[in-house]
């Protein structure tokens, strides 16, 4: 059954259709190689010349092909068919047109060995099937023999009448070879001159690290958003708390912690959405993730009524990307201050009016120790690296009796 498979099976049918699509793509090539061909051979027309006309315009199509081949469209067309059709694992072909002179050389060899084989395959193809069908008939037709044409190809010979049989057979079993045989050959070439070249691997290297990049960064703006949000609710959930535990309760106060809870939670909501999108969507570095220093005041009303905020300058005319890590530095400021100040207030101010965005938080340092936090400790950390990558600096520590976070951006 193996052999069998390996002519008829459902691959060898796939790759036969392959070559036959080569084959169509050749034709316009032939038709003007016909054009050329058939004035140098003084031969016949396109389709009532001899062989010798018919394998000149061949030879004259196939450099034809190789140049049309060098365009940009041909190796994604190329990659397209034979990822369907030949058999080979997606993952050995590249992506995209051909970038450089020895990748487009390529994929003008490939484009020219799949027309050429095509073109010969489906020529054999749609001649030798109905001759073998002829010659198979010959025993049990002797009108087939006696007419101008049996006799012109020698169909009454008695010796092709007694194997007519066999010899038909054979005729669609050798095409049937031939054709696997020809696509087998074309599935071992299609990763060489097909496959990724050293500039399209680089390529694709460098893809997957603004992937990788992009995700990194989404991942850290849902963990300072989400971070700081659990903490501010925490906060004020336990402030809210204590003030209806206590023997005069401050409804006001209650209230506006509720509210402060209910906007946190809901901008957080928002903020995740958004950046489940943009990892649905691959996306997130070039967009960015969350918002800037427009929703500041939402930031600060959220995180609670002992947060004062000071702005000098326009925020508005801060660029987008500064003015989102400058919201995210004052969030993961606040979320430190909450985690280990204890709800002691907080001193914010924003200086946009040079051409540094200065930012400043400070807040009493606490009786006790901080808090020691499971993940290391990694808000203030990730403050610097924030300010870094925009070439700026960031300083955070005890400064007379209090604990300050000095952060100065350039514009």
């Amino acid at each position: 059954m193996r052999p069998v498979t390996a002519l008829f099976g459902q691959r060898a049918r796939l790759r036969w259709l392959h070559l036959i699509l080569g084959g169509a793509l050749f034709m316009p090539f032939w038709m003007v190689g016909t054009l050329v061909a058939g004035p140098l051979l003084d031969e016949g027309g396109m389709f009532t010349g001899g062989l010798g006309m018919q394998f000149g315009a061949y030879a004259v199509g196939l450099p034809l092909a190789a140049a049309v081949a060098l365009f940009p469209l041909a190796r994604p067309m190329s990659v397209a068919a034979a990822r369907t059709l030949c058999g080979v694992p997606a993952d050995r072909f590249a992506d995209g047109p051909a970038r450089g002179r020895r990748a487009r050389a390529r994929t003008a060899a490939w484009f020219t060995l799949h027309l050429g084989a095509g073109a010969l395959i489906s020529g054999a193809t749609l001649a030798l099937p109905p001759f073998a069908v002829a010659v198979l008939a010959l025993p049990f037709s002797p009108g087939l023999r006696d007419t101008e044409i049996g006799r012109l190809w020698g169909l009454d010979a008695t010796w092709l009448i007694w194997g007519a049989v066999p010899a038909g057979l054979l005729m669609l079993l050798a095409l049937a070879a031939v054709a696997a045989a020809t696509g087998a050959l074309l599935a071992r070439q299609a990763p060489r001159l097909l496959g990724p070249s050293p500039a399209d691997r680089l390529a694709a290297a460098e893809r997957r690290a603004a992937e990788a990049e992009a995700r990194n960064r989404i991942a850290r703006e849902l963990h300072d958003s989400v971070g700081h949000a659990l903490s501010a609710v925490t906060l004020q959930a336990g402030a809210a708390r204590r003030t209806l535990d206590g023997d005069r309760a401050d409804l006001e106060f209650v209230r506006e912690a509720l509210t402060a809870i209910e906007e946190t939670t809901r901008r957080t909501v928002g903020e995740l959405d958004r950046a489940l999108g943009l990892l649905r969507r691959g996306e997130g570095a070039e967009e960015g993730v969350g918002p800037g220093l427009d929703a500041l005041e939402a930031l600060v009303r959220g995180a609670g009524p002992r947060v004062a905020l000071t702005v000098g300058g326009a925020l508005g005319s801060v660029p987008e990307t500064l003015s989102r890590e400058a919201y995210r530095i004052v969030q993961e400021g606040l979320t430190n201050a909450a985690r280990h100040a204890g709800g002691a207030p907080v001193t914010v101010r924003l200086d946009a009016r040079t051409e540094e965005l200065e930012i400043t938080m400070e807040n009493p340092l606490p009786d006790r120790p901080p808090v020691t936090r499971p993940d290391g400790g990694r808000g203030l950390l990730g403050i610097d690296e924030r300010a870094r990558l925009l070439g700026g600096t960031a300083e955070a520590g005890p400064a007379g009796g209090v604990w300050r976070l000095a952060v100065r951006i350039p514009r």
